[in-house]
């Protein structure tokens, strides 16, 4: 059984305990961050814990600890667990009222909870076939670049592909493509990257940061530009991005076929400059 970190404790995940009256668990009232661990080092640590404060500003929620306070938290999970490659789960909530009341209650204690599990990468059949999604209308709210736990959304647009047999939904908004249920989205027509701006209609991904530094370091021609759907169908590739995903080329659409059906060099090419980045730097701090 893995170690958590509940309140100022570490125990067993399976002794953790909240209230019922959690805001978390009545209103889906916090934030969250997934951090990726490689080699027992934290990736991008400060990234994280600066887009957390940003989210819980944004819900005029208190943040519970400075940075320096959740870098000891974190680092003692990790070194807890036995996994060397971890997936660190931190969630913090308003805390527990005694009512049930919409309104933010005048005083009560942030609820944090962490937790880790291993951190598994996608297997060879995948990186060599890539994946199929299926697209639908992006009907989730306006903030989606606060990463909160009212994720019910993201979980029906995610089911949506799951029940097709798929592993990601791609999201259109009035014509344009925002991200995935659980991802970021890239496309490659005629030999140039192209990815959505960061804007309150997605996630801002630190893969997708990654992704953007290694096109730039590595002369692959790039833009950072809103994206019509229709270019999005008419794709030459199409990949996935995220922390657990990495790159991964996403080969049929709807049913039809990405490209030759097949993953593209381009994705391969990045996939191969994301693979050597995380054995030279993010294993080494």
């Amino acid at each position: 059984m893995s170690t958590c970190y509940l309140d100022g404790r570490y125990l067993p995940l399976d002794q953790a305990r909240i209230s019922p009256m959690d805001r978390g668990f009545l209103f889906g009232d916090g934030a969250y961050e997934v951090i990726p661990v490689y080699s027992r080092r934290p990736f991008r640590l400060e990234e994280h814990i600066a887009r957390l404060g940003n989210t819980l500003a944004a819900l005029q929620l208190p943040d519970p600890h400075n940075a320096g306070e959740w870098a000891v938290i974190i680092r003692e999970l990790v070194a807890t667990n036995d996994w060397e490659d971890q997936s660190v789960y931190l969630q913090v909530t308003r805390g527990a009222d005694t009512k049930r009341n919409h309104a933010f209650p005048a005083q009560v204690t942030p609820t944090v909870f962490l937790m880790s599990d291993a951190l598994l990468t996608p297997p060879a059949d995948q990186l060599a076939s890539g994946v199929a999604a299926v697209s639908a209308a992006d009907f989730r709210w306006l903030r989606c670049d606060l990463k909160t736990v009212a994720l019910l959304a993201n979980c029906l647009l995610r089911q949506h592909a799951v029940a097709q047999g798929c592993a990601e939904t791609i999201l259109f908004r009035d014509g344009f493509l925002t991200e995935g249920s659980a991802s970021n989205i890239f496309i490659v027509r005629d030999g140039v990257v192209l990815t959505p701006p960061k804007s309150h209609l997605m996630l801002p991904g630190i893969t997708y940061d990654v992704v953007l530094e290694l096109a730039a370091r590595h002369d692959v021609a790039h833009e950072v530009r809103e994206i019509l759907e229709d270019e999005v169908r008419g794709a030459d590739e199409i990949w996935m991005t995220s922390s657990t995903k990495e790159v991964l080329a996403v080969t049929t659409l709807d049913g039809r076929p990405v490209g030759d059906g097949r993953p593209g060099p381009l994705g391969r090419r990045m996939h191969a400059l994301y693979q050597d980045f995380k054995n030279t730097v993010m294993r080494s701090g």
